[in-house]
């Protein structure tokens, strides 16, 4: 059964990678086939508010996703685990799940992570590049602006040497738009 081995490994695929705010043991670059990552979520609180939402990450079947995976101390997996789940889990807009990552080195193993619910009310993953540049340009929230989510996973993704093509065009599309008002 998933999840069950001595080793706990978090795939991070959005501000988790450069945020994760948990102790881990080793951290690696990492590759999840099936999903990919999608500027597919509207968020009502960190982000943006139910009257004018912004958007944040999930995974979406299909494709690939390139992220980090970081190895928790099996003596911290609980109180990582309720951390995790306390951060992520709200309004249930993704499925906790035990998936199989490439590290960087070759080995296969078992991560933590979060995949987006394709039939919550909150998952747009259907939305034209428009419409996400429009959330991403309008969304404030809790934890500041959807652009500047947006523009620090986009730097901190070329920073470890990750090339997200549709991340960074959304990112250039709303900063030409900006510019532009």
């Amino acid at each position: 059964m998933m999840g069950e081995t001595k080793e706990k490994w978090v795939f991070a695929y959005g501000s988790l990678m450069w945020h994760p705010g948990f102790e881990y043991l080793e951290v690696s670059q990492a590759r999840l086939s099936g999903y990919h990552r999608d500027l597919c979520i509207l968020s009502y609180v960190f982000r943006g508010t139910r009257a004018l939402p912004g958007l944040v990450m999930g995974l979406n079947p299909t494709g690939q996703c390139i992220g980090r995976a970081f190895l928790v101390a099996e003596e911290n997996w609980a109180e990582t685990h309720a951390y995790l789940d306390e951060r992520e889990m709200i309004n249930q807009v993704y499925e906790p799940s035990w998936v199989e990552i490439e590290l960087e080195d070759g080995r296969q193993v078992e991560a933590y992570t979060f995949i987006a619910v394709q039939g919550h009310d909150q998952h747009v993953g259907h939305f034209s590049l428009d419409e996400k540049v429009d959330h991403v340009l309008q969304g404030v929230g809790q934890g500041g602006s959807a652009l500047e989510y947006v523009q620090n996973t986009c730097r901190h993704l070329q920073e470890i040497g990750i090339t997200d093509s549709t991340l960074e065009a959304i990112l250039q599309a709303a900063v030409a738009k900006k510019g532009s008002k």
